[in-house]
Parts: C-alpha cells; sequence; structure tokens
C-alpha cells in the first residue's frame, strides 16, 4: 500500500510527524484483511471489533512532505483470539527504509470481552501467516 506524504502529515520539521505511523499502520491492515475478503465493517456489523493490545515502532530514517512511502503488511502470528501484524514502511522512490513495526489485536465482541476469531477469517490470513515463516 502507498501513503502520500501531505503538509498535515509532518511536524514543524517538514518531517513526518512520529505518531502518524500507527495511522498508517491502521490503513494497511485494513488494506491487509480487505484484500483476503475480510472487510472490516461487516466484522464489526457481525460483532467482531478488534482492538490494538501492543505496538512497537523502531524508527530508521525520516520520511518529509512530498514523499510517497510503501507499506508491506503481513501477518506474523495468528492465536485463536489475536493476531500480530508487521509492517515496513520503505521510501517508494529510493527503497530506502523509514519504520519497521507491528501491532498485535485482539477479537472482541465490541463490549471488550475477549473472543476467538472466526474460522473464516484465521482460514483467510493464515496463508499470509505462513508466506512470513
Amino acid at each position: 500500500m502507498d501513503i502520500r506524504i501531505y503538509y498535515e502529515d509532518t511536524d514543524c520539521g517538514g518531517v513526518v510527524y512520529y505518531a502518524n505511523y500507527l495511522k498508517y499502520f491502521e490503513r494497511a491492515r485494513t488494506a491487509h484483511l480487505e484484500e483476503r475478503g475480510c472487510s472490516v465493517k461487516q466484522l464489526m456489523d457481525e460483532g467482531t471489533v478488534f482492538v490494538v493490545v501492543h505496538a512497537e515502532l523502531t524508527y530508521r530514517s525520516p520520511a518529509r512532505y512530498g514523499d510517497t512511502l510503501t507499506i508491506d503488511t503481513s501477518v506474523t502470528d495468528l492465536s485463536s483470539a489475536s493476531l500480530t501484524f508487521s509492517h515496513v514502511v520503505k521510501d517508494k522512490q529510493s527503497g530506502r527504509l523509514v519504520v519497521e513495526g507491528s501491532a498485535r489485536l485482539a477479537a472482541t465482541d465490541g463490549g471488550g470481552k475477549v473472543r476467538r476469531l472466526d474460522k473464516a477469517i484465521a482460514d483467510a490470513l493464515r496463508p499470509a501467516e505462513k508466506e512470513k515463516h
């Protein structure tokens, strides 16, 4: 997935504001799920809401206003009620590594109670998990 950096994404020095990477990760996760037939909206309507329980990022180099970033996303761990997405962010033009990170999400019923992942969701994500190993 590509993300174009606009002025609103940057700090006063023209560098992407650090917290914005978490928003980019969210967009990439949603795209990753939807590419595998898992509509986040439909899951929510059916009573499965994902919540982030852990996130980490390592900043490797700055991205700046006008850059276009490419985010590669994969599922690197899948359990009965949670999954971990890994993200690698690179500058599209140069291939320079910008950020690496991950987020672990738990499946809930929307009211905060953890629930098992639906088998169809787990099956749709399992091939992506195997690609990483």
